[in-house]
């Protein structure tokens, strides 16, 4: 499953991860963490818009493609688009897993099984620390997006 991309790398320092992230997220993005399940600010979000990378901004999922899987963190059954995330092997826990982390910076995202619905059959089980939803909201007949998950100031 995993996917090749074109994307120009985000690189910086942990120094620089942990002065631009809260310690949860860096704990889950930079250090490969799980927020517990039911406690993220986005497993039961109905809000309309893009999920980014908290890292590096990159768009990753859009909120179209999110479903209540029952697991208490946010599943999708897609990325936004091809290429935003790859995925590799973890054998972490004495189980086998495919973990998922943004192409642009290498974040930790989460995991993705093969139990989600139709029309992919996958479920993108994502950690809400490691993702910023940039809801869409309609004014004036134009659509606008603003950050909502509280990243620190670059």
């Amino acid at each position: 499953m995993t996917e090749k991309t074109m994307t120009e790398k985000t690189v910086k320092s942990e120094a620089e991860w942990k002065q631009q992230l809260t310690p949860e997220q860096f704990h889950v993005a930079r250090e490969a963490g799980t927020e517990r399940a039911f406690t993220g600010m986005y497993w039961k979000t109905k809000d309309p818009g893009m999920y980014h990378c908290v890292c590096c901004g990159e768009p990753l999922f859009d909120s179209t493609t999110k479903f209540d899987s029952g697991t208490g963190w946010p599943s999708f059954y897609r990325p936004a688009e091809q290429g935003k995330v790859v995925e590799h092997k973890d054998s972490t826990y004495g189980m086998v897993r495919t973990e998922v982390r943004c192409a642009k910076c290498d974040a930790h995202l989460g995991h993705v099984f093969e139990d989600g619905p139709a029309p992919t059959g996958l479920r993108y089980c994502m950690n809400s620390a490691a993702l910023d939803l940039k809801k869409r909201t309609i004014s004036s007949g134009l659509i606008a997006e603003g950050a909502e998950n509280g990243r620190r100031e670059r």
